[in-house]
């Protein structure tokens, strides 16, 4: 039996964050959006709030790993990524934005753990 590429267990947690998100009554606007200097796994809407997620599959993770994984830098480069998704669609121009994490199988949380408004545009 093989193991599971990171990109396979990546896409795997990409998908079950879209479905919960999709139970949660978000609609979803785009996944994997990519400019040249970054990428936004999911945006997703619900009634005026346009939530940028960044979606992290952690089964062998810890709060330090998630730490690690979404350091200063990677934050910067989310905000980044989303202001060119703004400028690009400005159907969302009133809509409040949030940054959220979606954290995928993580031992000792529930299979998606949302944290949201995890983060903002660091000053």
């Amino acid at each position: 039996m093989t193991e599971k590429s990171t990109r396979q267990v990546g896409n795997e947690g990409e998908e079950k964050a879209c479905l919960w998100l999709k139970n949660k009554g978000y609609e979803i606007v785009a996944r994997n959006w990519r400019v040249r200097r970054g990428e936004i796994d999911i945006i997703a809407e619900k009634e005026n709030l346009l939530v940028f997620a960044e979606v992290k599959t952690l089964p062998s993770g810890d709060v330090e790993t998630l730490s690690h994984e979404l350091d200063e830098r990677k934050q910067k480069r989310i905000v980044e990524t989303a202001k060119l998704f703004l400028l690009n669609h400005r159907k969302y121009s009133n809509d409040i934005i949030r940054f959220d994490v979606l954290v995928v199988n993580m031992p000792g949380f529930d299979d998606v753990y949302h944290i949201e408004d995890a983060f903002s545009e660091l000053v």
